[in-house]
């Protein structure tokens, strides 16, 4: 790196660490970040502060041949964009060669998800774990709700946990969920979410917990400050309960049940706008993650039933 270039580098740092509070990590990337770019400069004999917006889209066309992902060279047009507001605001330059330049896209990951066989053996330990009627029986049948819940329904997390006690109330095939932005929205309870309900609501009364709890106007009630159940409790016990059903820990979390959920309603013939609507998204777009899904199935169906695929596969 130039003297000239190295004094102005050295000046945005101290900066970002002066009058942002940067981190030492957060220097120490950027300072990374703005000597690979130096260096790209210094090839077409030009540098940082005489860089063009040719240059520097150049230099991240030269990143994706080097095999960057799309996160890191958006990290590094980060670092570029800052550098280069520095210089225009210090009147370093009478321009900002960032200003028009596009953001790499990222690709969007696939949601993790479980096998449906997978949640049948989540479940089937749940239930088997409710009926042991030893000491700590509140505490694995609502386990036991909590994941009938989840699965029936693929609300949030944050949902479940805060549901009101007066669902018990309403011994319907239906449950309100009060979601994001305050909305409402009607989901179906399946058979098996029901009875594991009724269970845990006979097992708290038989318990005393009634008692113990009965200003709480939660269904998943907690001695902490929220008065409910904590999520990250409820994450850490379905590890743990995934570890003795032979799953993964690594696999499992509530999002991820959320996502089965999702997932195995596409798989059984959903529609795409029913999913959107049983997972309280405001827009459909949140939802298309989930095409994959559709797609396979729709691949499945064309080689099951289209005739140039069986002819394809079973040539004469």
């Amino acid at each position: 790196m130039a003297d000239l270039s190295r004094a102005h580098a050295e000046a945005f740092l101290e900066m970002m660490s002066a009058e942002r509070g940067a981190a030492d990590n957060t220097l120490a990337s950027y300072q990374r970040d703005l000597d690979d770019l130096d260096g790209f400069l210094s090839t077409r004999k030009t540098s940082l502060l005489a860089a063009t917006t040719t240059d520097l889209t150049d230099y991240l066309a030269h990143l994706t041949k080097q095999g960057f992902a799309a996160s890191s060279q958006a990290r590094r047009l980060s670092a570029m964009r800052q550098f280069y507001k520095f210089l225009y605001a210090e009147d370093l330059r009478g321009d900002d060669p960032t200003s028009i330049l596009d953001a790499p896209k990222k690709s969007r990951a696939l949601p993790k998800t479980l096998s449906e066989a997978d949640v049948s053996r989540l479940l089937a330990q749940a239930t088997a774990e409710a009926e042991n009627p030893d000491p700590g029986a509140v505490g694995r049948v609502r386990m036991l709700a909590l994941l009938e819940l989840l699965y029936a329904t693929g609300m949030r997390v944050s949902e479940l946990v805060s549901l009101p006690a007066k669902v018990l109330d309403h011994e319907g095939r239906f449950l309100m969920i009060r979601g994001k932005g305050n909305k409402e929205r009607l989901v179906p309870l399946s058979r098996s979410a029901i009875s594991a309900l009724a269970l845990y609501r006979d097992t708290r009364t038989r318990a005393g917990e009634d008692e113990r709890h009965a200003d709480s106007p939660w269904l998943f009630p907690s001695s902490g400050k929220q008065g409910f159940l904590p999520r990250q409790v409820f994450a850490r016990d379905l590890k743990e309960l995934a570890a003795r059903a032979g799953i993964r820990t690594s696999a499992i979390s509530p999002h991820v049940l959320r996502h089965a959920f999702a997932s195995h309603l596409l798989q059984n013939g959903a529609d795409l706008r029913v999913v959107q609507e049983l997972l309280g998204h405001s827009d459909i777009s949140t939802t298309q993650i989930y095409t994959h899904v559709l797609e396979e199935r729709l691949r499945d169906v064309v080689e099951m039933h289209h005739p140039l695929a069986k002819s394809s596969k079973n040539p004469e």
